[in-house]
């Protein structure tokens, strides 16, 4: 079944690249050995886009600022997941579920300074 908004092929259009940083548990090896947790960096792509002055005012999650991104994907992420884009870090804080009616993803990420 079709949705009624396909904005894949939008995302398509417009997406830049960006790193998806998920972490990594340590874990116990077979032999008995501690290997420690790390990070696994993924390319990705979607549209980031700026919020607009509508998103800043009305968020749910608290206060955004100027600087934060509104993401989206066709792959989904995780809240609280890091990404990379363009050398500045970002937690992705909340998730706008409309998945009954479209086929991306779209998230409110929050920028980390430096």
């Amino acid at each position: 079944m079709s949705k009624p908004f396909e904005f894949a092929d939008f995302v398509d259009e417009f997406k830049v690249p960006f790193i998806s940083i998920v972490k990594v548990d340590g874990h116990w090896e077979d032999n008995g050995d501690w290997v420690p947790g790390g990070e696994n960096r993924v390319e990705m792509q979607g549209i980031l886009l700026p919020l607009t002055q509508e998103d800043l005012r009305y968020s749910e999650a608290g206060t955004f600022s100027v600087k934060d991104k509104k993401i989206y994907t066709v792959e989904p992420l995780e809240e609280g997941q890091q990404i990379e884009y363009k050398g500045d870090k970002y937690t992705v804080q909340s998730f706008k579920d409309y998945s009954d009616y479209a086929d991306v993803y779209i998230y409110h990420a929050r920028w980390r300074e430096k």
